[in-house]
C-alpha cells in the first residue's frame, strides 16, 4: 500500500507541477469549451488522455517500444497548441455539435506523447521494481485525481466568467485559447528540433 501511496503521490506531482507545466495547459485547453453541464465529457477525455498517458509508460517500462525524447519534448507544445486551436470549433459551434469521435481520437494520441516525455524517467523508477503494474495504477491514480482537480478549476473560472462576469461563451473560449497558444508558443520554441 505504501508504495501504490508513493506512485499516486509521483502521479499527482507529475500533472501538479507548475515548474513542468505542460500538463496543466494541455487540461486547460481540453477543459475551456467545456461547461459544468458537460462535466462528464470533459472527465471523460480526462481518463482516456490517463489511459493513453499510462499505456506509453507501460510499453516503455516494458520495454515495447521507445521514442526520442527530443522529438517527444517537441510534440507535448504541439499537442497543446493543436488542442487550443481545435476549441475554435466550439467557438462556432455547440459542444454537442463538434467531432466527439475526432477529439477523443485526437485526446487518445496526445496522452501517448505525453506518456512517453515521462517515460524514460519512470523507467528509471521501476528498474528496480518486480511488480510494475501497482506502480502504474498509483501513477495512473495520482494522474486521474489531478487532472480532475484541474478540469474543476477550469469549469469553476468558466462559471465565474460566462455568469456573473457575463461573457458570452465563444469569447471566453477563444481568449482563454488565444492565451493557452500563446503561452505555448514558447515552449514551441524551446523544443524545436535543430
Amino acid at each position: 500500500m505504501e508504495e501504490f501511496l508513493f506512485y499516486v503521490k509521483l502521479g499527482l506531482n507529475h500533472v501538479l507541477d507548475f515548474g513542468a507545466y505542460d500538463h496543466i495547459l494541455f487540461l486547460s485547453a481540453l477543459a475551456v469549451p467545456f461547461t459544468f453541464k458537460y462535466w462528464k465529457r470533459v472527465v471523460i477525455l480526462a481518463t482516456i488522455f490517463t489511459i493513453a498517458h499510462c499505456t506509453s509508460l507501460a510499453l516503455s517500462v516494458y520495454e515495447i517500444a521507445t521514442v526520442d525524447v527530443g522529438l517527444i519534448e517537441f510534440l507535448i507544445p504541439v499537442t497543446i497548441l493543436l488542442t487550443a486551436l481545435f476549441n475554435f470549433a466550439y467557438v462556432y459551434k455547440e459542444a454537442l455539435n463538434v467531432g466527439l469521435f475526432l477529439h477523443v481520437l485526437g485526446t487518445a494520441f496526445f496522452g501517448l506523447i505525453h506518456g512517453f516525455g515521462f517515460s524514460n524517467y519512470f523507467k528509471m523508477l521501476m528498474a528496480e521494481e518486480e511488480d510494475k503494474i501497482t506502480p502504474l495504477l498509483g501513477f495512473a491514480t495520482g494522474i486521474e485525481l489531478s487532472q480532475v482537480t484541474i478540469i474543476l478549476v477550469v469549469l469553476a473560472i468558466a462559471y465565474v466568467v460566462l455568469n456573473f462576469l457575463k461573457v458570452k461563451r465563444s469569447i471566453f473560449i477563444a481568449v482563454a485559447s488565444i492565451l493557452i497558444i500563446i503561452i505555448t508558443i514558447p515552449l514551441l520554441i524551446a523544443t524545436f528540433p535543430m
